[in-house]
């Protein structure tokens, strides 16, 4: 079965989440904006979501983590939650 593990900034708005994609491909520290501004829990650990498996996290999380390119932010990726930015850590 595939397993990935990915990190994630959870913010309220999609203009903020594009901001902040904006600031982590200009060099900004992932990990460091996840301290910073993401509204989930998994912040204070730069946004680190560990190891999962399909059917783990919400469908639209899982369509990224599992089908686009791994080790660059994704997003937004528009949930219940809000709107996140997701990195793919690794995935095999």
């Amino acid at each position: 079965m595939a397993r990935a593990s990915a990190r994630h900034i959870l913010v309220d708005s999609e203009e903020f989440c594009k901001e902040l994609i904006d600031q982590i491909n200009n060099g900004d520290d992932f990990g460091q904006l996840a301290q910073e501004h993401s509204k989930c829990p998994s912040g204070k650990n730069g946004g680190d979501l560990g190891e999962f498996s399909p059917g783990q996290m919400v469908p639209e999380f899982d369509t990224v983590v599992f089908n686009e390119e791994v080790g660059i932010p994704h997003g937004p990726v528009k949930t219940d939650f809000g709107f996140h930015i997701v990195e793919i850590t690794s995935r095999n």
